[in-house]
């Protein structure tokens, strides 16, 4: 897939080839296109250790060095114990690698494309991958430029419908974009990065599995999957069980996402596999196959909780939909006002869970929610603008904020048109004529914009002082727009109240 100048510039802090993604428009001949080099695997007996790509190779390291990194380097597994991140991992050895790999361990989560953002669920994957990094480790986000083709039917009633090549392509662009916004950041999160983006690395598995023969996979990789196992996985025996039961093609998954597991430990260096809880059974998949075809200890999986709400809902959705992590499909203020609104009971385990604060400094908010004196919402404030600073970055946090103290009626803050058109998209919005707006009565404007449904309403308004002109309260009825009043000629913002709010575009 062939991606913009735009999107290989947004790239260059990590080891991403965005030409990586052009094979997508090769069609397969079957199910695998032609069989990669990559299925020539050790031989059973073979005692030759995974190969380790230049790109993720860290330089080497002094012994003083060496041993200076580890002292200062928390156990990342000990870290996502404490804030509620850590579900299962498939082996207590994992923690000692944590604490005595030198360079750091390889991690990746994969990210399916199956849309053209990713959304709030994704999150935790990334920020599970950002805490490893944090702790001295090297991360992957692998792109399932293949396995999107298939269906993951993990958690899923019913097969997800196909893609053609086209939205395949677009979505995939898009959520590289996402990931490299969020993690082509430096280990501690800020925008230059220590390690020359060393760190991070984005791949996509079309990569390997457009060359793979169908005959081939089933004598090399499908003999060492048994049938029995792959039917007891979780997502697999709740589909059995449903009317709709289960295609071969998703029964297949299982076996495509442990596959890249054994190919990003053999040729990546790549020793553990992240994902939500109801990844288990892919993860499994993918150690097991490691185990029996590579004949090789040493690589793990690891599970977080997923996001859920204190009343046992799903976190992540609104009245709209999905929490979208692109700009683009949600503006950064709308991002932030969902985690502005989130309830007290929920916000000390999300703040844990969602931004990398101290503990101790979540704990002290918590003390004070509870003493008196508290201002409401403070701990919510806090929660969505490292969230936002996080996914959006600081330019995207100061334009929620700009866009928050622009919908605040009263508010002091000197509005210019970029502003209200930032928010244009989460309030309503209509276009008039300047002739039909320039001195016409605000009580007419505010009618012929949809914002209230009568004059007689909007006269009514104005006498308790509750309409806003660009966020000031009109007294008079008698107001009428003036060219000074257009915000640079171009857009009005009307208020009812401090909820009801139209954008008046002026054509």
């Amino acid at each position: 897939m062939a991606t913009s100048a735009a999107m290989a510039a947004t790239c260059r802090l990590i080891s991403f080839n965005p030409t990586s993604l052009s094979p997508l428009r090769r069609r397969p001949s079957f199910l695998f296109p032609a069989l990669a080099p990559t299925l020539a695997l050790a031989p059973p007996n073979s005692a030759s250790r995974p190969t380790h790509s230049t790109t993720l190779s860290p330089h080497p390291l002094s012994p003083d060095e060496d041993r200076r990194r580890r002292r200062r380097r928390p156990n990342v597994l000990d870290v996502l114990e404490e804030r509620g991140l850590l579900e299962s991992i498939t082996s207590e050895n994992l923690r000692s690698a944590c604490s005595s790999s030198s360079s750091g361990l390889r991690v990746y989560c994969g990210f399916d494309p199956t849309a053209e953002s990713l959304h709030l669920g994704n999150l935790l994957g990334i920020i599970v991958l950002s805490w490893f990094r944090r702790c001295g480790h090297r991360t992957v986000a692998l792109l399932g430029g293949a396995t999107a083709r298939v269906g993951d039917p993990s958690g899923k009633s019913l097969e997800r419908p196909e893609m053609d090549l086209e939205t395949l392509e677009r979505n995939t662009a898009g959520i590289a974009a996402t990931v490299t916004r969020i993690l082509g950041k430096g280990s501690d999160g800020d925008d230059d990065d220590d390690d020359d983006g060393r760190s991070f690395v984005i791949l996509n598995n079309y990569d390997w599995w457009k060359d793979v023969k169908l005959l081939d996979f089933l004598k090399r990789v499908g003999r060492y999957a048994r049938v029995g196992t792959m039917i007891a996985k979780e997502s697999v025996k709740k589909r059995l069980e449903s009317e709709q039961g289960m295609s071969y093609t998703e029964f297949t998954y299982q076996l495509l996402q442990g596959y890249d597991f054994l190919h990003l430990f053999q040729n990546e260096g790549v020793s553990v596999q992240i994902g939500g809880s109801d990844q288990w059974g892919n993860i499994t998949a993918g150690t097991e196959l490691i185990r029996k075809i590579l004949q090789l200890e040493g690589a793990y999986g690891l599970t977080f909780p997923l996001l859920l709400k204190s009343d046992g809902t799903k976190f992540g959705k609104s009245e709209d939909g999905a929490i979208w992590l692109s700009p683009s499909m949600l503006s950064p203020y709308k991002f932030y006002q969902y985690f502005f609104s989130i309830p007290d009971a929920d916000i000390v385990r999300f703040l844990k869970v969602l931004t990398f604060l101290e503990i101790e400094e979540i704990n002290e908010m918590e003390r004070d929610m509870k003493r008196p004196g508290y201002v409401p919402n403070t701990a919510q404030r806090r929660l969505a603008e490292e969230v936002t600073r996080f996914v959006h970055g600081e330019d995207g946090l100061q334009e929620a904020l700009k866009a928050t103290e622009a919908l605040r009626p009263g508010a002091e803050t000197k509005l210019d048109w970029k502003t209200i058109e930032g928010i244009a998209e989460d309030v309503p919005s209509c276009s008039l004529s300047y002739d039909d707006v320039l001195n016409c009565s605000l009580v007419d404007v505010s009618v012929l914009a949809g914002l209230m449904e009568s004059k007689s309403a909007a006269r009514r308004l104005l006498k308790q002082g509750g309409m806003y002109l660009n966020n000031c309260r009109v007294d008079g009825e008698n107001k009428r727009i003036e060219a000074e009043d257009i915000v640079d000629g171009k857009v009005l913002l009307l208020s009812a109240g401090k909820k009801n709010k139209v954008v008046v575009r002026i054509s």
